[in-house]
């Protein structure tokens, strides 16, 4: 009996070393992740930051390129209790202060951080990191870690550009699996835009940690290191030279400046001002504050963010409307008697001569004219009412691109407000309200709001006769397909004929003679047949502000654009001659001397807003 006892016990025995055998084996030799666990005990990964691609203008030069700088790491864990906090604060500029609170820090968290690495100084410069590079011995723990940071060879405005900074947490949790604290990404403008082209593909580097938590060698001689993948060069529309104009005829104004090829639909130029300059963007941390208390908001792009009032150039778009409604030709005349008299109210406007016909009513810019022609249009007795006219007026409108984002590839686009019949039955009451009503949308003014992105696409528009390419800021290029619909041509609902008669009066408005009626003529350039429309739009405080669109050459155009200065004034004083002379440097590469190089020298110095408050 007692040796039965012990036979069983024996083979117990047996079959639970069997079974531990068989799980050791199991776990050491067919499954893989308990093995893994181990060696990620001991391994060390190393992320490697990939070049950032660059951002190139049309013509290939250099927009936004990068340069070589340093992070310091630090595994709190493998730093000597004493080392020599002086030198090491000497070497990089910092204070004993901020050395004490970041290690307090990593105390409070010691269990959290382990072994791991943290960034403690960013950025740091080549030469500085070679003077810690010829001491490092003394400062075990601490290590540099090589990356990129953004250059600019050209001031090409930090609101088109865009800049790169940390992500935070909500941004990682935006891009799950994308981001780890401490990558960086484009937080505006193109860098935002472009990020998953821009941004590459980190790599990792594998290193093995002896008995003492040291790093003694690489994992399997880097054979499972991973390559970083640079990212892909971004070729934008603009034109770094015309860019670089513009922020220098908007500087100490409040507006923006945009140019368009009109046949491609390419964004020449993309002006916001004030904006951010460039030798900002590089460690926009630093001036993050800065920025974020001038008044004057130098982070919102009014190209595409801010909503005005078009002003007088949207009479263009009433003229249109009319002539494809057949409610007004080129031949149709109306007297103006200082404005357009409506009861016992009355819409101002200049004194010129009267009646006038369409192209003079371009010309002169004649308020009165375009109120009789929106009556005209929305009273029209083929429609059963004034509901029914309004929304098809309201429809051709928005056949132009306005009301709604155009759908550039540029982020934070706006899309405006066009009013519609039902806005106007809450107010007012169905069969409450009429033309004259509503009559200040006859000038671009009352309800319309618009980007200045709009207004040059409006421009662009005119000068295709009749249809328009989404404006876009990047160009096909190696590796990069912009979507489809950007070359796609988008006609208006009028007409391709009809545009050819108002061309005649916006050509007339800068080419005819001082004194005979032209708002534009400071904008007129020998040679160019520039075409254009001034605009004085009010705001209901402060200077009217100050509106221009231009294209040119009349035939086979070139460039579209529209230039928005905010109290300006008329559309002469500052917009008209921004928008002629960027035009005039684009197409003949410099401005013609005598009267046009004042012109320059005067919208370069003057100033709208205090200098001071800008930098």
């Amino acid at each position: 009996m007692k040796f039965e006892r012990h036979k069983r016990l024996l083979i117990g025995l047996a079959i639970t070393a069997a079974v531990l055998v068989i799980r050791l084996f199991c776990i050491q030799v067919l499954e893989g992740s308990y093995k893994d666990l181990s060696n990620a005990n001991a391994m060390v990964h190393v992320p490697v930051y990939p070049t950032r691609g660059l951002i190139l203008d049309r013509n290939g030069n250099i927009l936004v390129g990068n340069k070589m700088c340093y992070d310091i790491m630090v595994t709190p864990a493998e730093v000597r209790e004493a080392f020599d906090t002086a030198a090491f604060c000497s070497i990089f500029g910092v204070s004993r202060e901020f050395m004490r609170d970041k290690f307090k820090e990593y105390r409070m968290y010691r269990k959290k951080i382990g072994y791991r690495s943290l960034v403690l100084i960013k950025q740091v410069e080549p030469e500085t990191y070679m003077k810690f590079a010829e001491m490092a011995m003394k400062f075990p723990g601490f290590k540099g870690q090589a990356r990129t940071i953004r250059q600019y060879p050209y001031n090409a405005g930090g609101n088109l550009l865009g800049y790169v900074s940390e992500v935070d947490q909500a941004y990682i949790d935006k891009n799950p699996g994308e981001y780890r604290p401490g990558d960086y990404a484009g937080k505006t403008g193109i860098e935002a835009a472009r990020e998953k082209e821009l941004r590459g593909i980190k790599g990792d580097r594998i290193y093995l940690r002896n008995n003492k938590n040291q790093i003694e060698t690489r994992y399997m001689d880097g054979e499972m290191d991973i390559e970083a993948v640079p990212g892909k060069d971004v070729v934008t529309t603009i034109d770094a030279e015309l860019q670089n104009y513009g922020q220098r005829l908007m500087k100490n104004k409040v507006g923006s400046l945009v140019a368009i090829e009109p046949e491609t639909g390419e964004i020449l130029t993309l002006v916001s001002s004030p904006g951010i300059d460039v030798d900002m963007l590089a460690d926009i941390g630093k001036y993050y504050e800065q920025i974020s208390r001038n008044p004057y908001k130098p982070m919102f792009n009014r190209a595409v963010q801010a909503s005005y009032p078009p002003g007088s150039v949207f009479k263009l778009v009433n003229g249109l409307i009319g002539l494809q409604e057949g409610v007004l030709t080129p031949a149709t005349m109306y007297g103006c008697s200082m404005g357009y008299h409506f009861g016992k109210n009355k819409l101002g406007c200049h004194a010129h001569k009267s009646p006038i016909n369409l192209e003079e009513s371009i010309m002169m810019s004649c308020n009165a004219y375009y109120c009789y022609v929106l009556k005209s249009i929305i009273e029209n007795r083929k429609y059963e009412s004034i509901e029914e006219g309004f929304n098809k007026w309201n429809e051709y409108v928005h056949s132009f691109g306005f009301g709604e984002k155009l759908g550039s590839d540029f982020p934070s686009e706006l899309g405006g407000n066009i009013p519609t019949a039902e806005f106007y039955n809450r107010r007012y009451g169905r069969g409450h309200w009429k033309a004259n009503t509503v009559i200040s949308l006859s000038i671009g003014q009352g309800e319309i709001g618009c980007t200045p992105l709009h207004l040059a696409n409006l421009c662009a528009t005119i000068a295709n006769r009749g249809y328009y390419r989404i404006p876009h800021i990047v160009k096909d290029s190696e590796g990069i397909e912009i979507d489809p619909k950007y070359h796609e041509k988008h006609y208006t609902m009028v007409d391709t004929t009809n545009f050819q008669k108002i061309i005649g009066g916006m050509w007339r408005a800068v080419n005819s003679a001082p004194g005979t009626g032209g708002t534009a003529w400071v904008a007129a350039v020998p040679g160019l047949d520039i075409c254009g429309k001034t605009g004085t739009a009010q705001v209901p405080r402060g200077r009217d502000n100050s509106v221009f669109i231009c294209f040119a050459p009349k035939d086979d155009p070139k460039i579209a654009v529209a230039a928005y200065v905010e109290h300006g004034g008329f559309g002469a004083t500052y917009a008209a001659p921004i928008a002629s002379l960027l035009v005039e440097k684009y197409l003949n590469g410099e401005i013609e001397e005598g009267a046009r190089k004042d012109l320059e020298q005067r919208m370069l110095t003057s100033a709208l807003i205090n200098a001071n408050i800008t930098k």
